[in-house]
C-alpha cells in the first residue's frame, strides 16, 4: 500500500482524498516509517527549528471563531489591547534570539490590518529581519497592497490557517468563508511571500475531515513552506470550550494526532511541520513520536499568543533526551537595508498611545 501512495521522492499536488484516508488507516508502525524516510530525503533527521510567537495586539477581534478567546463573542474575560509598541516588540524578539529561537512570528487579534496600523507593522518587520531572524505575521485577511507592503519590509512568512476542513469550517466559523482564507494566501504568493498554513485538530471532526483538511493543504498550487498542526486547547467561554470541555471529544487521541502529523510530512515533503498548540499537554513519548513522524519545527516559551506552551527549559531538557539540536537560522530571503538592532535589554515594555482600536 505505502508504494501506491507514496511516489519515490515527487513532491505532489494532485493527492486524491482516498489516497490520503490511506495514509491515516494505516498500521501506525508503518505509517511513521513512511513518514520518516520521506522526512529524512527533505530534511535533517535530527533537527528542529526553534521559533516564538509573541501577541502583538491582543483581543478584541471581530470574528467568531469557536475556538478562539480573542473573539469579542468569547466570554473569557480577556482584556483587549492596542498594537505593542514598536520598540517593545523588537525588546521581545532579541529575548527570543537570546534564547535561541531563529524565527519570531507576529500575531494580531484583527479580521484585517487597518491602513494606518501598516507603518508600525512594517517597522516591526524590518527590526526583526535585522536581527539575522525569519520573520512571520499573522494579522487576518490581507489585501494586494498590504500583502506588498509586507514583502517589501522583507516579511518572510505570513501565516494564515485554513483551520478545518472546508466542509467542517462553517462549522467553526461564519464570519469569514473558506473562500476569504485562499484569496489572503493568493495575495500572499502573489507578493513573494512564503506560506505558512495550517489547522486545528481535536475540535470534534471526523477523521474524515482531518482528511479533507490535509487534502485542502496538499493540493494548492503549491505547498505552505510552513504546515502548523494545532491540537486544541478548549477555552472556557469559547464556542468549542464549553462545547468540548467536558466530552472525550475535548483532547484529540496522541496516536490520532502522530498520524495526523505523518500525513502532513509525507503529503507535503519539503514543508516544515510544526508541532503549535496543544503541545503543554502532551507528553515527551508523545511529542518524541511526532518528530519520528516528521515534525520538524515547535514554538518556543511560556506562551502562545494567549494559551499555554511547555517553555525552553522543559524543551531543552526533551532535546537533550532525544539528542535533537535545535536548527540553524535559515538564510533570510533578500529583504530591504537593515533597521538598527535591538539588544534585549533595551526599552521598557510599552503600549502604542495611538494606533489601532481594540477592535
Amino acid at each position: 500500500m505505502l508504494k501506491q501512495v507514496q511516489h519515490d521522492e515527487e513532491v505532489r499536488n494532485d493527492w486524491t482524498r482516498a489516497e490520503i484516508a490511506d495514509l491515516f488507516d494505516l498500521p501506525l508502525m508503518d505509517l511513521v516509517f513512511e513518514a520518516q524516510r520521506v522526512h529524512r530525503a527533505h530534511h535533517a533527521p535530527n533537527e528542529v527549528q526553534l521559533s516564538t510567537l509573541l501577541s502583538i495586539k491582543t483581543g478584541g477581534c471581530p470574528e467568531d471563531c469557536g475556538y478562539c478567546s480573542q473573539s469579542v463573542h468569547a466570554e473569557t474575560g480577556l482584556k483587549a489591547t492596542k498594537l505593542m509598541d514598536v520598540r517593545a516588540v523588537l525588546q521581545a524578539a532579541a529575548q527570543a534570539r537570546d534564547h535561541g529561537s531563529t524565527r519570531f512570528c507576529m500575531g494580531a487579534a484583527w479580521r484585517n490590518p487597518k491602513d494606518r496600523d501598516m507603518p508600525a507593522i512594517v517597522e516591526m518587520v524590518k527590526g526583526v529581519r535585522a536581527m539575522g531572524m525569519e520573520t512571520c505575521m499573522t494579522l487576518g485577511m490581507l489585501s494586494e497592497t498590504q500583502a506588498r507592503m509586507l514583502a517589501e519590509a522583507g516579511l518572510d512568512y505570513y501565516n494564515h490557517n485554513i483551520d478545518t476542513s472546508p466542509e467542517r469550517y462553517n462549522a467553526v466559523i461564519s464570519t469569514r468563508t473558506f473562500e476569504d482564507r485562499l484569496e489572503t494566501l493568493d495575495h500572499v504568493r502573489a507578493s513573494g511571500m512564503s506560506v505558512c498554513c495550517g489547522g486545528i485538530v481535536g475540535m470534534g471532526e471526523t477523521r474524515d475531515d482531518r482528511v479533507g483538511f490535509i487534502h485542502a493543504l496538499a493540493t494548492l498550487p503549491q505547498h505552505p513552506e510552513s504546515v502548523p498542526v494545532n491540537a486544541l486547547v478548549p477555552v472556557k467561554g469559547t464556542v468549542l470550550g464549553d462545547m468540548l470541555a467536558d466530552t472525550p471529544l475535548a483532547k484529540i487521541d496522541d496516536i490520532e494526532f502522530v498520524r495526523t502529523v505523518a500525513a502532513a510530512r509525507i503529503t507535503m515533503p519539503e514543508s516544515m511541520v510544526r508541532l503549535s498548540a496543544g503541545r503543554e499537554s502532551m507528553s515527551e513519548s508523545t511529542q518524541a513520536l511526532c518528530f519520528l513522524a516528521g515534525a520538524n519545527s515547535i514554538f518556543t516559551g511560556d506562551k502562545l499568543l494567549t494559551a499555554p506552551n511547555a517553555g525552553d527549559d522543559k524543551d531543552a531538557a526533551m532535546f537533550a533526551k532525544l539528542g535533537i539540536k535545535a536548527m540553524h537560522p535559515q538564510s533570510p530571503r533578500p529583504g530591504p537595508d537593515p533597521a538598527p538592532t535591538f539588544s534585549s535589554g533595551a526599552c521598557a515594555r510599552e503600549k502604542m498611545d495611538a494606533g489601532s482600536s481594540p477592535a
